[in-house]
């Protein structure tokens, strides 16, 4: 779910290129370690933070959080800081150490509401929760919240490009949901259990209406309905099926049920008939 390395550091840069250009003259060319130094307390906050974006450019995510964290420590009260304290989080995101992004993202947003580069902390903040997103087999507890920190960013800076893009991934979290109730659905529906199974499927029809799983929802629905003899109810929702998706392979499934499936024989021309009225 990583957004491109490229795109995603660029986008920081951005965000942070007054402070990169004006620290950019003050750093001496010293390489840095991985734990911190004693001649930290030595470089302005210019320097350090300069450094960190040097390391961040050549992908040194480790190396430039200490550097990030030195100003923070080394100058607390300097106007480097506060960025510093961004690009800290910033560089824990790239290393996919998302708990900790998460923290230090927490921490930017309760002590700076009014930075300018709020929009960017609430947005990257959704995308630690997001990029944690596991595949539908699996509990979707995390899906859960990064949508809803997804949907903050949008309530809140509804006209930024953050807006736009997490409204992008908020279509595929609220997928991830909808593939879990299919998963439990077709659980249900093959260990016998039709009631549990509409359950799950009408909840992706009604809740997820937006989402690539509708039609194969509405197949299964079709399915245990003329299983159970609710012949009616399958005919509407075969109908429902056919209007939005007419091309749909699962439409077509659906029909050849509804002509060759479990109806009566019977009964089966003239509900073919009226079958074929209703749906067309």
């Amino acid at each position: 779910m990583r957004i491109s390395l490229n795109r995603s550091l660029r986008l920081t840069l951005l965000l942070a290129a007054p402070l990169w250009l004006g620290a950019c003259s003050q750093w001496d060319g010293k390489t840095s370690s991985l734990t911190p130094r004693p001649e930290f307390a030595a470089q302005t906050p210019e320097a350090l933070y300069a450094a960190g974006m040097d390391s961040l450019k050549q992908e040194e995510y480790q190396e430039a959080k200490e550097f990030f964290d030195a100003v923070e420590r080394e100058h607390p009260y300097s106007t480097w800081a506060t960025q510093a304290s961004l690009m800290s989080a910033y560089s824990d995101y790239m290393r996919n150490r998302y708990i900790e992004a998460i923290g230090g993202l927490n921490r930017f947003i309760e002590l700076h509401p009014g930075h300018r580069d709020i929009a960017y902390a609430y947005y990257l903040r959704a995308l630690c929760y997001y990029e944690q997103i596991v595949d539908s087999e699996r509990d979707q507890k995390g899906t859960e919240q990064a949508l809803a920190q997804l949907q903050e960013v949008v309530n809140r800076f509804p006209d930024s490009a953050y807006a736009r893009d997490a409204a992008l991934k908020i279509d595929l979290a609220r997928d991830h949901l909808a593939g879990r109730e299919m998963n439990v659905g077709r659980f249900y529906q093959s260990r016998g259990l039709p009631q549990a199974a509409i359950g799950r499927f009408r909840r992706v029809v009604e809740e997820y209406q937006t989402t690539n799983h509708v039609p194969e929802a509405l197949h299964r629905l079709t399915e245990i309905y003329l299983s159970l003899g609710l012949v009616d109810e399958a005919r509407k929702t075969a109908s429902v099926l056919g209007h939005n998706y007419p091309g749909n392979p699962w439409y077509q499934d659906s029909y050849a049920l509804l002509v060759d499936g479990s109806v009566p024989a019977a009964d089966r021309p003239g509900f073919v008939r009226r079958s074929l009225d209703w749906i067309f």
